[in-house]
């Protein structure tokens, strides 16, 4: 059995203590260490910032340490968050499997910044399409057969009601007149709750079907390919409603 040592400190990448001044057996440290990073990977959809761990541990006669700050391995990979400039809004690094493409800010009468947006892409999927140059990318995007994850995170505080209006605003005129019950079916999947600044909703598009998660965590899905449709070009179209969240992630997918 592994000997006794003691912990004096195990933190996150950000220096937030996770656990000080402890006994315990080294092997079982390690585990802890090692199952607390597989949890913060597999949750990363909703935290925004990543983790690593670092530990220190001491005995009678030496010091080692396991850091996944300290640079030069090639075992530990950090995954940063990525900040929205303007807002200063973090998105984690990953998100339901996909990997972040980039992030922009909506604009409301000019000024108001309501809300920052992030994509993330699926990288096999946009393999063949990232060597082919921002009008190809830009044309795959506009496709619902290309899954991605839209991540919203609120700005500013917003009633639910404004923030379902100003959404279907931006679908109704791109859906032709087709499959409109729709609208009122993503009305649903928001409970009457006031969203506040922090708030986040995913929308996961895949074919014809988007999985919708709303500000309290629920979720509901919609089946749609009009829907669908409508939704990528709101945020990847000639008139979407973030150009500069369309331009990072143009420049990112063929960065992936």
């Amino acid at each position: 059995q592994s000997p006794a040592r003691t912990v004096t400190s195990i933190t996150s990448a950000h220096n937030n203590p996770i656990m000080t001044n402890s006994t315990t057996p080294s092997s079982l440290l390690l585990l802890a260490s090692s199952r607390y990073t597989n949890l913060c990977l597999l949750l990363g959809f909703g935290l925004t910032t990543s983790y690593a761990i670092g530990i220190t541990e001491t005995d009678n006669t030496n010091t080692t340490s396991c850091s996944a700050r300290k640079g030069g391995g090639g075992d530990v990979l950090m995954l940063e968050p990525h900040k929205e400039t303007s807002s200063g809004i973090l998105f984690p690094h990953l998100c339901n499997a996909m990997t972040f493409v980039g992030c922009g800010v909506r604009v409301k009468y000019g000024f108001v910044k309501v809300y920052a947006v992030g994509t993330y892409m699926d990288p096999v999927a946009m393999s063949a399409i990232k060597t082919q140059g921002p009008a190809a990318i830009e044309k795959a995007l506009l496709n619902p057969a290309y899954p991605r994850t839209i991540r919203i995170v609120m700005n500013r505080g917003l009633s639910i009601e404004k923030y379902t209006a100003a959404i279907v605003e931006a679908l109704s005129p791109r859906m032709g007149g087709e499959d409109m019950d729709k609208l009122d079916e993503f009305k649903k999947l928001n409970p009457p709750v006031d969203l506040i600044e922090g708030a986040e909703m995913e929308m996961t598009i895949r074919g014809n079907t988007m999985l919708y998660k709303n500000s309290v965590g629920g979720v509901g899905q919609i089946e749609s390919v009009v829907f669908c449709r409508a939704l990528c070009d709101v945020y990847y179209g000639a008139d979407s409603v973030s150009l500069g969240h369309k331009e990072q992630v143009i420049k990112g997918v063929q960065k992936l």
